[in-house]
């Protein structure tokens, strides 16, 4: 924070619409970055533009085998049907000796498969990589903790904040998009696979409620089952000291695949484990939440993103106030420039309709086609002042992060919190303290 190799003495942070601010974002972030997923949206119609010419081909080929089907059924449903018509006599032999050959080896099938099959090839380099899909669950998995989502609601689509009984609506969608089993399944594999049981364990619980409902149900696109599910669910359980659940989960396993020698194992290695230690059974271990990243004031950062944070109301504070500012420009008697102070130390102010529509887009532009708003989240949090401000489209948000001295002002930490539902961009100004020693002069006291 300090004024190393001469710094800025201000920052100005301008919302385009709404990512996080400007910074290294983690890595499984930028998987989940809405234009990266716009983009993906393409790829995905050609492969429905695929899959339709597939089924038509599939519907033309099933309404000639149900024609075929009804013609031979009609015959054998006659029972005035004389077999001594020589008529009826050739047909039957004929049918049986190639009719049903033709139908049982019919290349059409293939050859539909095999269209849609060379097409996906086609599509293939531009489908996300499974590195893709582990950042996106991820991704997930931060908002989850960030914002205390519920699991079992986001699988239903909604984003709700569960604190004991409390529960709180953060974002309604117009429309619900729930979560399948499968899906379930991989955001806790992705969680399972890094050790990360924390995590694994709710999205698995949710895999398995889910399968057991729709149990017997095949879906094409899945690659996980119930049996998959239990099976996860049950070791991450054991890994994290809660052997009963385990032994459980793995009992239900074999009801399903009793045939199953590494489960069997499992079941008698658990009832083992319980039978040498029964006090298990009742004081089972916490799962601790890993600190990823490694923040000291997660906690704080946290409670800044759930909420607008600690700052009070303007009526309750006089000196936060909202002015027009023309600072004794021509330019700006016609259109002065809406201020509002949002913190006093740090000293934060938000600069209302910064740019146009129009300048923004331009400014977007630069970096991508397109960009939507913020719906919720995003908020950028000053960590050590304990209080965030909200994303506002079009808005500079400006402070002085260093001391009039030229010492860094450690208040101004600040963090971006991860956007809900929407898309985030800000484009960061810096003016530095060197050749502003007349509009900021220093100061006597080493706090201003």
């Amino acid at each position: 924070m300090g004024p190393a190799a001469g710094l800025a003495a201000l920052l100005a942070v301008l919302a385009l619409g709404a990512g996080d601010p400007a910074g290294a974002a983690a890595r499984g972030d930028t998987f989940s970055a809405l234009t990266s997923v716009a983009r993906a949206l393409a790829p995905e119609r050609r492969l429905l533009g695929l899959l339709r010419r597939y089924l038509r081909g599939e519907e033309a080929r099933l309404r000639d085998l149900t024609r075929f089907y009804d013609k031979v059924l009609s015959l054998h449903e006659d029972s005035a049907t004389p077999v001594s018509n020589p008529l009826l006599a050739f047909t039957l032999i004929k049918r049986l000796q190639s009719d049903w050959r033709n139908v049982v080896h019919s290349l059409e099938a293939s050859e539909n498969i095999r269209a849609l099959k060379d097409g996906y090839e086609k599509v293939e380099q531009d489908l996300p990589a499974f590195e893709d899909v582990e950042g996106a669950a991820r991704a997930l998995m931060r908002l989850q903790d960030v914002y205390m989502l519920n699991v079992k609601g986001l699988a239903r689509g909604v984003f709700q904040r569960v604190v004991g009984s409390a529960v709180t609506d953060l974002y309604s969608p117009r429309r619900l998009f729930s979560l399948t089993a499968d899906d379930c399944f991989q955001v806790g594999k992705v969680a399972y696979d890094m050790g990360d049981y924390y995590h694994a364990i709710p999205w698995l619980e949710e895999a398995v409620s889910l399968f057991r409902g729709s149990y017997g149900e095949w879906k094409t696109e899945d690659e996980a089952s119930l049996e998959d599910a239990l099976d996860h669910l049950a070791f991450a359980y054991f890994q994290a000291g809660n052997v009963s659940c385990a032994l459980s989960l793995s009992r239900e396993f074999l009801l399903y695949s009793p045939d199953n020698k590494r489960m069997a194992r499992n079941v008698l290695k658990y009832e083992k484990l319980l039978a040498e230690s029964p006090n298990q059974v009742v004081a089972e271990a916490v799962i601790q939440r890993p600190n990823v990243p490694h923040l000291q004031t997660r906690d704080i950062y946290e409670g800044l993103c759930q909420t607008l944070g600690s700052q009070p109301t303007h009526y309750q504070i006089p000196s936060l106030y909202c002015s027009y500012e023309t600072n004794s420009s021509p330019y700006l008697l016609l259109q002065p420039v809406r201020k509002e102070v949002i913190h006093l130390e740090p000293y934060v102010v938000l600069f209302h309709d910064f740019v146009s529509d129009v300048e923004a887009q331009k400014i977007r532009g630069l970096a991508e086609p397109w960009l939507s708003s913020v719906e919720a989240g995003g908020a950028t949090a000053f960590i050590y002042a304990n209080f965030s401000v909200p994303v506002v489209k079009n808005a500079a948000l400006f402070w002085w992060n260093l001391h009039r001295s030229g010492e860094g002002d450690g208040d101004t930490l600040h963090a971006g919190c991860p956007v809900l539902v929407g898309d985030k961009w800000v484009a960061n100004k810096w003016i530095h303290e060197y050749g502003q020693e007349f509009r900021r002069p220093c100061s006597s006291s080493p706090k201003d």
